[in-house]
């Protein structure tokens, strides 16, 4: 009696040791085996823009070129170099396409008050907040003094000087063309240009009018 219940006593403890064996066992990370073929059900993954190839190697291009001539959907192409005879060719070539009106100045004010206050100041006269000897040297957009490119003043530089300045800059000027948007671009040109002196809205009724149609259309869409 007492030799079985040893027995039992040991098949008990041996088949314990075999489950917690089994158990620790199963909690391996390591691989459960030769695997057939494991891409088809576990496949490498690449980042993208990371140089490797459809089969993982280093050093290849995963990201393909464009179709020569095409353009990204939404992508507006800009014809005019970043050089003196670019930005000639902008002043005497680029025309303003944003309708000029209360809104459109008023959408040109904000912007200008997010991307140009600190150097050019509030009132377009060069008194921003930033006070570095080169980045702080800037003159005002009334000035008459054909210091600038091409032997002009502030006050004669056209819509497309004024563009080409946003996207490419000058001098200690950065350009903004990634940051500002084309329409964006036009209506901060239309402010400036009101900072000249050169704000060319004739009929201020009849523009708010036209702004107040928009945004009626705006709202309805």
């Amino acid at each position: 009696m007492i030799e079985k219940r040893y027995m039992n006593n040991w098949i008990m403890r041996s088949l314990s040791l075999v489950v917690f064996v089994t158990l620790i066992w199963a909690c391996n990370d390591k691989s459960p085996g030769v695997e057939y073929m494991p891409d088809m059900y576990r496949s490498p993954a690449i980042e993208p823009y990371v140089d490797n190839d459809d089969y993982g190697n280093s050093n290849v291009k995963s990201v393909r070129e464009p179709v020569a001539g095409t353009i990204p959907r939404g992508f507006k192409p800009y014809a005019y170099e970043n050089s003196a005879e670019g930005f000639e060719l902008a002043g005497e070539n680029l025309k303003n396409p944003i309708v000029l009106n209360d809104l459109t100045l008023a959408e040109g004010k904000e912007l200008y008050g997010y991307f140009c206050t600190h150097c050019h100041g509030k009132k377009g006269d060069g008194k921003g907040t930033i006070t570095h000897a080169v980045y702080g040297a800037v003159p005002s957009y009334a000035d008459t003094i054909p210091n600038r490119r091409g032997g002009r003043s502030m006050n004669e530089l056209r819509a497309g000087h004024i563009y080409h300045t946003i996207m490419f800059g000058l001098n200690a000027m950065g350009p903004h063309n990634t940051q500002i948007n084309d329409d964006e671009r036009w209506k901060i040109v239309h402010y400036v240009q009101s900072l000249q002196g050169n704000d060319k809205i004739e009929d201020t009724a009849v523009n708010t009018e036209m702004a107040q149609v928009s945004e009626t259309m705006a709202e309805n869409n």
